[in-house]
């Protein structure tokens, strides 16, 4: 716990009292950011950024605002409170808006999540400069005659968080993270200009992938996307990409989240303990995962956070995407997503696609301006199965996804 910026929020929150506030939340974060972005092998983008803020959550008369500052000065938070507290009395009521029963604080895990780096301190700015260009260095030479231009680009930070509120939670994290990104743009014929990119997230160091890895394979998947084009129209099997798995099921999230539901604008209101999805489905909210990028011991209302198993249906399996690409045979493998929309209400998806068709096992060519749409109480019925290669760079560790008799539009 960082003692300074605790006894800074419980000072806010007595000043809020002795003004009025009938409740309160205060969170004050400390963030810093180092970003160091190479192009044409020479230093595009070199940027370092420290802040720190308070922000206040006013509770009065049944009425609630939510103001910020960056001066964090005894005097100007005086101020800067009392001001809240009156502005916050000259807004409509919102009897609903209330802190959270006390009794939903309880329970809170005491376990070390990993999510901060001891050794951040010891990342130097040779170590940043050195790593950007092994990325750019390896896309470059990866991509060969066809590259138009390629961007490698390093960034990361340390935060420190408290939040306290007048009714009883105490809350502190500290976390690291680090960012690994390359971009490429590439000839293809006539004025098609593809562009690729790959990318790894940790928040240990140690926990990235090499620096010529990442640039490698921004290259690789920027040349997998060449000679592009629509094929006919017809229903196939997809392999949806581990890493793109997120972009498609938020949608199907989507109908999960409280405001969904309360606002009757969810297509799964009234399924619980329905079946919606395939057997081979199975969903789990894990806020324990140590070192994860979404690992939490609250949440932003100060809940505990607790590990929940929001669809259970599913098997891991344990072949590879290249064994259950000879096994299907025909289909397209969809590396990324371009566009689209989810309707929560009703459940109805459109997207578009980019990836590669195979035959027998094996990739044939590269598909551009194609798109599935479907309704997802069906879509996710047709999971037929789930590959072994969960993408561990995101809070959501998706593996490949594998659904039949799925209709992609093209010509």
């Amino acid at each position: 716990m960082n003692k300074d910026m605790l006894t800074l929020a419980q000072w806010c929150v007595q000043v809020a009292k002795s003004v009025g506030a009938d409740d309160c939340r205060v969170s004050i974060n400390s963030d810093r950011l180092v970003e160091i972005s190479y192009r044409e092998r020479k230093p595009e983008n070199i940027k370092e950024a420290s802040t720190k803020g308070l922000y206040i959550e006013v509770f009065v008369n049944g009425r609630y605002s939510g103001q910020s500052t960056s001066d964090l000065r005894h005097d100007a938070l005086n101020n800067f409170i009392s001001n809240a507290v009156a502005t916050t009395r000259l807004l409509a009521e919102d009897p609903f808006r209330t802190l959270p029963d006390p009794k939903y604080y309880q329970g809170r895990a005491d376990v070390d999540l990993g999510i901060f780096d001891v050794d951040y301190e010891k990342f130097t700015p040779e170590n940043r400069h050195s790593m950007v260009k092994e990325i750019e260095q390896a896309c470059l030479s990866k991509g060969g005659d066809k590259v138009i231009s390629a961007t490698a680009n390093v960034n990361d930070g340390h935060t420190e968080s408290v939040v306290l509120t007048s009714n009883g939670f105490e809350g502190y994290t500290k976390s690291t993270y680090y960012v690994a990104v390359a971009e490429m743009t590439a000839k293809d014929e006539g004025d098609r200009r593809p562009e690729g990119y790959d990318y790894a997230v940790a928040v240990n160091r140690k926990d990235m992938p090499p620096p010529a890895k990442v640039g490698a394979m921004a290259a690789k998947r920027t040349l997998d996307l060449l000679g592009g084009k629509k094929i006919k129209t017809e229903t196939l099997p997809i392999i949806i990409e581990n890493r793109s798995v997120p972009r498609l099921l938020g949608g199907f999230l989507a109908a999960m989240y409280g405001r969904s539901i309360q606002q009757k604008q969810s297509f799964l209101a009234d399924k619980k303990g329905k079946k919606i999805a395939s057997d081979q489905f199975t969903l789990i909210d894990d806020p324990f995962i140590k070192g994860g990028l979404g690992s939490r011991l609250y949440d932003g209302d100060g809940f505990a956070a607790k590990k929940r198993v929001m669809i259970e249906a599913g098997v891991l399996n344990k072949r590879s995407v290249q064994e259950i690409m000879k096994d299907l045979g025909r289909g397209i493998f969809i590396s990324d997503f371009i566009g689209g929309n989810s309707n929560s209400t009703t459940g109805d998806a459109s997207i578009g696609i980019i990836g590669q068709l195979f035959e027998n096992g094996v990739p044939v060519q590269a598909v551009a301006e194609m798109n599935i749409a479907d309704n997802h109480l069906k879509f996710w019925n047709r999971l037929a199965e789930v590959a072994n290669d969960p993408w561990m760079y995101s809070s959501q560790r998706m593996p490949s996804l594998v659904f039949t008799d799925v209709v992609v539009s093209g010509l």
